[in-house]
């Protein structure tokens, strides 16, 4: 049977004070910048356990392994001052949830997209036993159709919003302002690794409310990893 034990800085927030929306499960408590690992760009610290992000590119995940759901209520406020293409080459706009993200090769993101086009995206990024991006490039990444999705708001900054994932085995569910907007299975590939949950934006500057759950799996938190690319 898996033991569960708090994580330690996270289990002294009460619930009652957080800013945690009526969307959200009473088992996530808010997750502060010391709690993070920031593996690509930076986050910088608000009053009241913000983050804010400033930068082209952000990657970073919790110092914990957790059940693999996340909640982030967040303050679009616009473009980054500097922009950068992702690996592809593709220029987008985007904010999203990291899960059970066992390095830069092998997770599963739940992506707001903002521009160019305004949507949901479910990702699963598998690369067995490649584990830095010299091994593996770009390549891994596969979109997940789902079973049941409907549209995500347009993003305009100053615009606070709510982004919540979370997978029961390969079933997940995303949720956008505590509506669902995306459901259905990410198959047997993302159960091929296992990992923490965390955050990604791209061209986007954001001020980020982020919650994890306050339980945390059995073992060693996971190390603080050097900077990698996803």
């Amino acid at each position: 049977m898996q033991a569960h034990r708090p994580f330690p800085a996270l289990a002294l927030v009460l619930l009652s004070g957080s800013n945690l929306t009526a969307g959200s499960q009473a088992h996530l408590s808010p997750v502060s910048k010391a709690n993070l690992c920031v593996t690509e760009g930076t986050i910088d610290s608000l009053p009241g356990q913000r983050l804010a992000v400033d930068v082209a590119k952000m990657r970073a995940y919790v110092n914990a392994y957790t059940p693999p759901e996340a909640q982030a209520r967040f303050t679009y406020l616009g473009s980054t001052p500097n922009e950068a293409p992702l690996a592809s080459g593709e220029m987008r706009r985007q904010f999203g949830l990291k899960l059970r993200a066992q390095d830069a090769r092998n997770l599963v993101y739940a992506m707001w997209r903002i521009e160019p086009e305004s949507k949901l995206v479910v990702s699963v990024k598998s690369n067995p036993g490649e584990h830095s991006s010299a091994q593996c490039g770009n390549r891994g990444y596969q979109n997940i159709k789902p079973r049941r999705t409907s549209p995500v708001p347009a993003l305009e900054p100053s615009a606070t919003h709510t982004l919540r994932a979370k997978m029961t085995g390969a079933e997940m569910q995303v949720f956008a302002d505590s509506s669902l907007v995306w459901e259905g299975s990410v198959g047997p590939d993302a159960l091929r690794f296992d990992g923490p949950v965390g955050i990604r934006s791209d061209n986007a500057r954001l001020q980020i409310e982020l919650a994890a759950p306050t339980e945390q799996r059995s073992g060693p938190s996971p190390s603080c990893r050097a900077a990698e690319s996803e």
